[in-house]
C-alpha cells in the first residue's frame, strides 16, 4: 500500500460547543469505515476548542471521492452552527509513511 496522498483539516469550535465537535468527528468514524479508498482517518484534538481529521489516499481519485463524500457534505452542514470559522483544509502529498 503506497500512501501518497492526504487531507489535513483543522477546525475551530465555537465558545461552548467543543463537546458538541467532539461527537462530530467522533461519529465521523463510522461514516468513514464505509469508504474503500480512505486508508487511514483520524480524527483529534489540539487544544480546547482546535480539532482536526487527518486522512490517507493512495490515489487521487480516492482523496477526491472522501473530499465529495458523507464527511464534507456533513461538516458542510453542521459546520456554521459548530465551528466559529470555515475549516482550514489542506490536501497534501505525503513523503514518507512507517
Amino acid at each position: 500500500m503506497a500512501l501518497n496522498f492526504g487531507v489535513l483539516a483543522l477546525v475551530e469550535a465555537k465558545p461552548g460547543k467543543e463537546q458538541d465537535v467532539w461527537d462530530f468527528l467522533s461519529g465521523g468514524r463510522d461514516i468513514v469505515a464505509a469508504e474503500p479508498g480512505t486508508k487511514t482517518w483520524y480524527a483529534f484534538r489540539v487544544d480546547e476548542n482546535t480539532f482536526g481529521i487527518f486522512d490517507t489516499f493512495e490515489t487521487e481519485e480516492a482523496r477526491q471521492d472522501h473530499l465529495n463524500g458523507a464527511i464534507p457534505a456533513a461538516l458542510g452542514e453542521h459546520g456554521p452552527s459548530l465551528l466559529a470559522k470555515d475549516p482550514n483544509i489542506r490536501l497534501i502529498e505525503l513523503i514518507a509513511v512507517k
